[in-house]
């Protein structure tokens, strides 16, 4: 079963960027650049863990799925698309949370990038 739900939002946000920031939620955050969006993203990060605090499951989804809004709109702001998120994921797949960290220890060590 698929679910193309992130990349047909990702691409809703797209079209909106460099749109009319009176007329749009979205262009607004564009125009405003990377720390607005930045921001805001914190700000629903936040709003996550009070949820989760709280121990409300549809508080939590709703505020899941505001901090994702804002994540899909930092990806778009520098190029990226969820597709790029689910490859890093699945490059993950099968590591230990331990392992790919050693892992990124070791690049950052040698200087490389890490994944």
């Amino acid at each position: 079963m698929s679910d193309d739900t992130l990349q047909r939002l990702a691409a809703v946000i797209a079209s909106r960027r460099g749109g009319d920031p009176d007329k749009s939620y979205v262009a607004r955050l564009f125009a405003k650049g990377t720390d607005a969006i930045l921001k805001k993203v914190g700000e629903e990060a936040t709003e996550v863990v009070m949820a989760a605090k709280d121990g409300a499951p549809e508080r939590i989804a709703a505020e899941m799925a505001d901090l994702w809004f804002h994540c899909l709109i930092t990806l778009a702001q520098f190029g990226l698309e969820p597709a790029d998120v689910l490859a890093e994921l699945r490059r993950r797949e099968g590591l230990s949370g331990l392992e790919e960290f050693a892992l990124r220890k070791v690049r950052e060590r040698e200087g490389g990038a890490t994944p």
